[in-house]
């Protein structure tokens, strides 16, 4: 990348006798990028999100213009311009950043908008997608585990008791069937009971009973699935545990939790496949401020700063997978229902948390994002159980 070197200017946002003035201590607490880009599109200003999203520091920041830290041709350069002229603010989305200093994808939300006491002179915000596309797509499995959830309660009523006059009427025809026959009508048998095993997989997802919630350490349930995956269908493969051993616990239930990490670990275990000499799973938990989500019908804003993943180095997720993982049905295995992930999904949503996957040859992680326990969530638990009865 070719440097543009400008001359020196007075900093626009003037610094008090600590060297920080009030207004750029309120941006440099944004989460988002901000960048002040002068007349001639040279950058004058920058604020510490935007450092990292650059990966250089304001001073640096402000040796280049804006059109050699984009990629050629980008949407901003042609906003910045356009609300130079209309003297109004303007909002893109998603528009990609990527540059060849800068790799890999940088979906961002750019707002632009003009500076009315510094004439020439335009404020550029950055929001990276990340965070926004995981609370739409959690929403969007929240959805569908509600479908799920009605379509159990129907399946359950309209289809096992047909099933079970289907098998006894199979057991009668089996006792003067000859053996040619005797085949077919274990084969009915076989296949209703089948269908019976999968409603009850689906009923699952209709049992809106209150669960028995209590402070639950996570590491105690992660090192319980370890131990029951390398004791059967992981024990072919190596497992690499990364814990943060001052996380707070979380206020869940045990026996779901297991159920959850049991599935991803499963999953992970069968991307890699059987056959694979250099099979390996790592287990992480860390602590991520800065993640918040609303809760449906409520103002409040929960934070959800408990992350734990299982990584696989697997050949990864097909592209055009990903975005259906969580939906119902969704399977890339030959014999699979399709309901394990969608089952992951609805337990941890109803566990107040999200749960994403990003996914390359060799590198695919599912990420569970979960609030911290508080004395307060024991009183409300017990408060919603009791209302509940």
């Amino acid at each position: 990348m070719k440097s543009a070197p400008i001359d020196a200017r007075p900093h626009w946002s003037g610094r008090g006798a600590l060297g920080v003035s009030p207004a750029e201590a309120v941006l440099n607490s944004l989460p988002h990028s901000v960048i002040v880009v002068g007349p001639e599109g040279e950058v004058h200003d920058a604020n510490t999100a935007a450092e990292h999203f650059f990966d250089m520091s304001a001073p640096l920041l402000r040796r280049y213009r804006l059109r050699d830290l984009v990629p050629f041709g980008s949407p901003v350069l042609a906003l910045v311009e356009q609300v130079r002229s209309r003297g109004a603010a303007v909002n893109e989305y998603k528009v990609d950043l990527a540059t060849p200093r800068m790799p890999g994808e940088r979906i961002v939300d750019l707002h632009v908008a003009p500076v009315p006491e510094q004439p020439g002179h335009v404020v550029v915000m950055l929001q990276m997608r990340s965070i926004a596309d995981k609370m739409d797509r959690q929403l969007t499995h929240r959805g569908a585990a509600r479908s799920v959830t009605a379509l159990a309660a129907m399946l359950a009523h309209e289809i096992k008791n047909p099933l079970s006059g289907i098998r006894g009427a199979a057991q009668l025809l089996e006792q003067s069937a000859g053996d040619d026959d005797r085949v077919l009508t274990r084969l009915i048998c076989d296949e209703a009971d089948r269908i019976v095993k999968l409603v009850d997989r689906m009923e699952v997802f209709a049992d809106k009973r209150p669960v028995d919630r209590e402070p639950v350490n996570i590491h105690v349930v992660l090192e319980h699935v370890k131990r029951l995956a390398q004791s059967g269908f992981a024990r072919h493969i190596r497992f690499v545990e990364d814990y943060d051993p001052s996380l707070p616990a979380i206020l869940g239930n045990r026996d779901q939790l297991i159920q959850v990490f049991l599935n991803l670990v499963k999953n992970a275990a069968e991307s890699i496949g059987q056959g694979a000499t250099d099979g390996e799973i790592q287990l992480t938990t860390a602590f991520r401020p800065g993640v918040r989500l609303s809760l449906p019908g409520s103002k409040t804003r929960v934070s959800l700063p408990l992350e734990f993943c299982v990584k696989d180095n697997g050949p990864g997720v097909p592209e055009d997978l990903r975005p259906h993982l969580f939906e119902p049905f969704m399977t890339t295995k030959p014999t699979g229902t399709g309901l394990g992930l969608a089952l992951v999904a609805k337990i941890i949503g109803d566990h107040g948390g999200i749960v994403e996957c990003e996914s390359q040859p060799r590198r695919t992680s599912f990420s569970v994002l979960m609030p911290m326990y508080t004395g307060d969530d024991a009183g409300r638990e017990s408060a919603e159980r009791g209302g509940a009865a």
